[in-house]
């Protein structure tokens, strides 16, 4: 049996989630990274033994197109599979339901989940610093109920099939509209063309002979171009970053507590 870390955390705080609930899982795990453009992904096949852990922050109530699209080349082969899905204190609304239908459509038995929160990407305020301590506490609990819903199944003989078909998720088809976010980042006078933007965009938004720029149609408004960039160069139009700021007030404003799916 290995377990694989599979997770798509352009800024850092799915990685986090996801880095938390493994801590206290306790089991050695490969990461794979689907925020690497460069990966083959069809190379990925896994065996029934296997466990799997996918997390994937929620964009819009939903699963990052880009993410699905990776996932979907990957061969699950009866893989158990735990879904985290990482929020910035809105909505995660059909997150789940979809990641689930990507992970068995690919093959993966999907046996538990996890919805969990994290600072916002884009309006760092909503939510800062989550995943705190409580967060990190409620994670290693997650872990350990669903370890010991694996353990107690292999001894009653319970197949992986039997555990994905006992889930019940919120959210379903047909999913939630997302049309994107309209907050492009663009570089500053302070840019200094070092290319590394270019070089972690997930899709490819950034030109490596101009990582000045930004293809607007291509970017998916992940914010790791900001995340990533050693001057602090690029940002956002504060402009849009208010108005997104206040259009999201009153529904982040409520502290959202994790939730286990078993």
């Amino acid at each position: 049996m290995s377990v694989y870390h599979i997770v798509f955390s352009p800024t850092g705080g799915t990685q986090k989630v996801s880095s938390l609930f493994l801590d206290a899982f306790g089991k050695e795990s490969t990461k794979i990274d689907l925020c690497r453009r460069d990966e083959d992904f069809s190379v990925y096949s896994f065996c029934a033994e296997d466990i799997c852990t996918i997390s994937v922050p929620s964009y819009g109530g939903r699963v990052p197109a880009i993410a699905v699209s990776r996932l979907r080349q990957m061969k699950g082969n009866g893989a158990r599979a735990i879904l985290i899905a990482v929020y910035g204190n809105r909505a995660y609304e059909d997150t789940l339901a979809e990641l689930r239908d990507v992970l068995t459509a690919a093959g993966f038995s999907c046996i538990a989940a996890v919805a969990a929160i994290a600072e916002h990407s884009i309006m760092r305020q909503f939510a800062a610093g989550r995943p705190d301590a409580q967060d990190a506490a409620e994670l290693a609990g997650f872990a350990n109920a669903i370890r010991a819903k694996i353990d107690e199944s292999k001894a009653q003989g319970a197949s992986a099939e039997a555990l994905s078909n006992a889930l019940s998720l919120p959210g379903g088809q047909p999913y939630r509209e997302y049309g994107g976010v309209p907050m492009k980042p663009e570089a500053g006078n302070s840019c200094t063309r070092c290319g590394l933007c270019a070089q972690e965009c997930p899709v490819g938004a950034i030109a490596t002979d101009d990582p000045a720029s930004t293809d607007a149609k291509r970017c998916i408004s992940c914010m790791r171009c900001i995340a990533v960039c050693p001057q602090k160069a690029r940002s956002v139009s504060k402009i849009l970053l208010t108005a997104g700021s206040l259009k999201l007030k009153k529904a982040c404003k409520e502290y959202k507590k994790n939730e286990l799916f078993l």
